[in-house]
């Protein structure tokens, strides 16, 4: 097929992620004792039933009415919800997971279309030997180096730290350390004093990346609460609201027998926050194929302004229009995260 000739993309399309995370375990352990390496005791979530208060925005101008509010406060707002604390005596929560970084960024799961098939491999190639991967592991350096996969964990801690180590025959070969409050969170680099550790895990995920070596990483990240301080774990979406009354009103995520932990996709969410290349950017978001950030219910890169995923993706294969690198950068870290993307023909 002629370079120049335009394509239609598969109606058939998916792609692995190639950053795979485990879920995350919470653990209690002291600030002092962090260096032992003596991380075994799991945090237990917790029911706890609570008389709240009415507190609710009113509807209507009957909900205003004085007497009404009177009667409503006076109502108990009974509710079961789960926690998870540490316990007194432990002052640090840590989480840990494992990260496989997994090579042949770009090639697809499914694709039903062999010329397609071709076109794309042609453009990732070029790119990998343009660029090696080196923005993209640096960027997903940086989320492991500033502790954003501890969430709501980090915020308000009194000391963070990260432990990362490189996992061979199953056992940790080399160790990096990083004092994850001295890194900003809306910044792509690492203080200074770190520079050094950092460069050397930044090259660790590029060689995942580019299939040059097997790529295993455990990482520990250490937040400084203080004894008996609420832990933040995922909270469980209940699709099943049949039963609702009399049902918990949070329900937090267990990764076995009460033991708390946070879903995989959340720290895969932190990790992948590298997008900076959107218009008027002003701090890093998750990549995503529209740059979508529920927590404000806004899309960073609209369709309209051509500068979503599938714009980008289908100009650059189908067409040979080559986007500017930042646009490279951020369609090769869409295919790192996977998805489908096929274009159906209805």
């Amino acid at each position: 097929m002629a370079k120049n000739d335009k394509l239609k993309t598969a109606s058939v399309l998916s792609f692995n992620r190639h950053l795979d995370p485990s879920d995350g375990r919470m653990f209690a352990v002291n600030w002092a004792d962090i260096a032992k390496d003596d991380v075994t005791t799991a945090i237990l979530i917790q029911e706890k039933s609570v008389r709240g208060t009415i507190s609710n925005r009113p509807k209507n101008s009957k909900e205003i009415d004085p007497a009404y509010i009177d009667a409503a406060v006076n109502k108990a707002n009974l509710q079961t919800v789960d926690v998870a604390a540490l316990p007194q005596g432990k002052d640090t929560v840590a989480v840990s997971f494992t990260l496989r970084v997994l090579p042949n960024v770009g090639q697809p799961s499914a694709c039903n279309d062999v010329g397609f098939s071709e076109r794309l491999s042609t453009v990732v190639s070029a790119y990998q030997t343009d660029n090696k991967f080196i923005e993209l592991a640096k960027r997903y350096a940086v989320n492991l180096a500033n502790g954003r996969f501890l969430w709501r964990n980090r915020i308000g801690a009194e000391n963070v730290t990260v432990s990362v180590a490189r996992i061979v025959d199953g056992q940790p070969k080399n160790t990096l350390n990083f004092d994850a409050l001295s890194n900003r969170l809306n910044e792509i680099t690492v203080h200074p004093d770190q520079q050094k550790q950092f460069d050397e895990l930044s090259n660790w995920v590029q060689a995942g990346l580019n299939g040059d070596e097997h790529v295993l990483l455990k990482v520990t990240g250490f937040a400084r609460l203080g004894e008996g301080q609420e832990v933040y774990p995922s909270q469980e979406l209940i699709l099943d609201t049949s039963n609702a009354k009399g049902a918990k009103s949070k329900t937090l995520y267990a990764v076995k027998d009460k033991e708390a932990g946070l879903h995989s996709q959340k720290i895969g969410n932190a990790l992948r926050t590298i997008d900076t290349w959107y218009p008027d950017a002003e701090k890093p978001i998750a990549v995503e194929p529209y740059g979508s950030v529920t927590s404000e219910g806004k899309a960073y890169r609209q369709p309209k302004e051509k500068q979503d995923f599938y714009s980008l993706f289908d100009a650059w294969v189908n067409e040979n229009k080559v986007p500017t690198i930042e646009q490279q950068h951020y369609v090769m870290s869409v295919l790192v995260r996977g998805g489908v993307f096929g274009e159906s023909d209805k």
